[in-house]
């Protein structure tokens, strides 16, 4: 059966409250952080990821006191992003109860950041987020990382970045595919797919969910090591525990 598969949800943060977008922008709220975060703890999600989703684009720190606060309600594994620039906040958010560490924007400037992170606290800690947008030029499709919570376009291919990323130590990859992001109609299984036969190390698909089978066919098809989700679970549409027996059901091994 291999390693059971993930399910995390995952709370977007701005001004202290959860959030929730379509193709990362018409955001609206969806509740206190450390209330959710406490309630999914309690109802089965195997871990949790905490993004504060404008710190890179507003160039401050994540809300630490916050991630504490959170931090001391759940007993899963706890992933915190947003404004991770150097060392000294990878260190700051794992004192204040983060299990992990996940960088996007600083990675992709300034990749030297997943080796420091690696050798410092271990691959295990180093989370590098890549939010990507197929992008279709004549006959020819690519995907592009983007900064900056979206905002900002690279250069950088998805599946380049995400092999230098696993070289220079990073322990999993979060991607979140941009154009299927709030969108609810499934995962970006192709390329979940390319990203789990290129790569070693676990892949956490994110962005598209918008029913049970959409988990289902992310691992089934993309492949992925866990699935994360936001606005179906923010808004009681699919319940964790729920979810996890339908999988369960479909021959995924999932932990019950």
């Amino acid at each position: 059966m291999g390693l059971a598969k993930r399910i995390i949800p995952c709370l977007d943060v701005k001004d202290g409250e959860t959030v929730k977008g379509i193709n990362f922008v018409s955001l609206r709220s969806a509740g206190d952080p450390v209330e959710l975060g406490k309630a999914y703890s309690q109802a089965g999600a195997d871990e949790l990821v905490f993004l504060d989703i404008t710190a890179s684009f507003e160039g401050r720190k994540t809300f630490t006191e916050m991630v504490g606060r959170v931090a001391r309600e759940i007993n899963i594994p706890f992933t915190v992003g947003g404004g991770v620039n150097e060392l000294a906040d990878v260190e700051r958010l794992l004192y204040a109860g983060a299990d992990k560490v996940s960088m996007n924007s600083a990675a992709l400037r300034r990749p030297e950041l997943i080796e420091e992170t690696a050798r410092r606290f271990g691959s295990q800690v180093c989370v590098v987020a890549i939010d990507a947008k197929m992008e279709i030029e004549g006959d020819q499709t690519s995907w592009r990382c983007y900064l900056k919570g979206g905002r900002e376009r690279t250069e950088h291919d998805l599946f380049e970045w995400a092999r230098e990323a696993q070289e220079r130590g990073a322990g999993e990859i979060l991607f979140t595919s941009m154009n299927h992001d709030g969108v609810k109609e499934g995962y970006a299984n192709e390329a979940l797919a390319v990203l789990a036969e290129q790569l070693s190390i676990p892949i956490i698909a994110s962005g598209g969910a918008g029913c049970k089978e959409h988990f289902r066919d992310a691992f089934a098809i993309g492949h992925a090591d866990a699935a994360l989700a936001a606005s179906v679970f923010h808004f009681g549409e699919i319940p964790i525990p729920e979810l996890k027996q339908y999988l369960h059901n479909e021959g995924i091994n999932v932990r019950l």
